[in-house]
This record gives C-alpha cells, structure tokens and sequence, in this order.
C-alpha cells in the first residue's frame, strides 16, 4: 500500500501542488492538510481519495504558492489611524514615523480578505488530485509487481523446504523404531512381537507429518492463485499465511528431529518475511 503521487496546477495568479503520500494500515486512515479557502471542498477531496486507494494511512497536502504581487491579507488602514491617534493623545510629542512603528505592532493590522473559489477552478483542483492519485496508484502498481516477484520466490523457498524436511523422514522414523527397540533391550525382559509391532504403529502416527505437508502444499496452491487474482486480496493473503504457519508449526512439533527442526525454522524465517511483504498488499 505504500506509493507516492505528485501533481500540479498553475493558475494565471498561483501554483496549486497535489501531494499524497501513502503508507501500510488496516484500514483506511486519511489526514488532509488543505488550506482554509479549500475548505467547501474537502469532503469532496475526501471521498475522491477513499475511493482511489481504499486502504492505507493516507496523507493528502494541497499547497497554494501566490504568483501574483496581489495578496488575501491587506493592511486595515482605519485601525492604524486609530491606533496612531491613540498613541498621539498619550504623547504628543512623539513623530508621525514613530507612531507609525509601534501602531504596525498593534492587533487586527492586517484583515484577510475571504477568497471565493469559482466552479472552474474547484473542477481544475479535483482533475490535479486525479493526476496525483493516478500517479500514486502507479508506483503501487511498480511496487505490486516487484512484491509478487518477491512473494513467489519466498512460496517457492518453503515448497523446497518442506520436500527437504520430508526426505528426512525414513530415517527419522528408522531412529525412533531403533531407539524404542534399544530401550526394551536395555529393559532385558520378553515381549509380544505382534503387541510391540501394533504400539510402534500407534507411536509413530502421532509423528506422522503427511496430512501436514498435504495441507502445507494446498496453502502454496492456494496462496499463488490468490496473489493473481484480480480483485483486492491483502487481508485473504494475511489468513493463508496464519494456515500455514499452522501447518508448519506442527512440523516442528512432530519432527524429533535435528535436521528436520533446522529445516522447519529455515521454513518459518521465509514465512515471516511473507508476512511482512502481505502487509503491503490491498
């Protein structure tokens, strides 16, 4: 979601700049900073921007640089008589000049004249903000595809992994068949062949990992096909992940084995930096 679009506007007497600037969120959190002639037109900007982008920490900034020597605010010509005719009966002595130097520094010396923003330019200033969003929509798009690459490579990471972890898996259970078998040798005393055989089935389905790399592969699946779907997918992408974990963490649960449990972190490392990048997808 993170993305970056600029646009501007030149009037014959300003420059207007369209900046929106957008970061990773849950939701939809949008801060605009327009100036106070702008106003009316806000919530309109507002409901642009929410439809645009849809998610995200969003920062609109709509910049107004004066070009022309006219400017809103004029010096209020009255006061500053009275502030001086004031100052002239408390002194009367004092030079005009003077006078004129501690009035400026008096309150309400300036007046800001309310500039009324015509239906012309309130459509020119929605077009720049589409320019922009276009613009920010763009650099997700550069960003999404460089996110897919990375996304893919780290799916393909966990794919080889798992296979990894799975090959250890005769001799995993070989080691438990011989530690068990060791043990009631230690134990010096006779069992039941049959029994023993049935107990030993029992005890290395409870390590059996098969339904686990089963579900593991159908998450990959699903997790690819979703990351090329057309429609908005962060947040389904962010459950796949959870389910895989799931999956993976009960690998590690049921190895018992060395090798296999370095595996099995290698696995969660890739995962954690798939949950990281997810975050950054609508």
């Amino acid at each position: 979601m993170t993305g970056f679009g600029k646009s501007f506007l030149q009037l014959p007497n300003k420059k207007i700049t369209v900046e929106i600037k957008s970061l990773n969120s849950k939701g939809l959190d949008l801060n605009a900073r327009t100036p106070s002639v702008y106003r009316e037109l806000e919530l309109r900007l507002r409901n642009q921007i929410s439809q645009a982008l849809e998610r995200g920490k969003i920062d609109f900034s709509l910049y107004v640089e004066v070009s022309s020597e006219e400017t809103s605010s004029k010096i209020n010509v009255p006061v500053v008589k009275a502030y001086m005719k004031q100052l002239k009966e408390i002194h009367s002595n004092c030079e005009e000049v003077e006078l004129l130097k501690i009035a400026i520094r008096m309150p309400d010396i300036l007046k800001t004249e309310r500039e009324e923003i015509n239906e012309e330019e309130q459509i020119q200033i929605i077009q720049v903000v589409t320019e922009a969003l276009q613009n920010l929509i763009s650099f997700r798009k550069n960003e999404g595809a460089s996110l897919q690459t990375e996304l893919e490579l780290r799916i393909s990471n966990i794919e080889k992994l798992m296979n990894a972890a799975v090959a250890y898996d005769e001799e995993r259970i070989n080691t438990i068949k011989t530690r068990l078998k060791t043990a009631l040798d230690e134990l010096q005393t006779t069992v039941d062949t049959n029994r023993f055989e049935q107990e030993l089935i029992y005890y290395l389905e409870k390590y059996d990992i098969t339904e686990e790399k089963v579900r593991l592969t159908n998450h990959l699946k699903y997790f690819l096909e979703t990351i090329n779907e057309a429609d908005s997918n962060g947040k389904k992408l962010g459950f796949i992940t959870q389910e895989m974990g799931r999956e993976i963490n009960t690998m590690g649960s049921k190895s018992n084995h060395s090798e296999m449990q370095k595996v099995v972190v290698m696995m969660k490392d890739e995962l954690e930096k798939i949950k990281e990048q997810v975050l950054n997808i609508l």
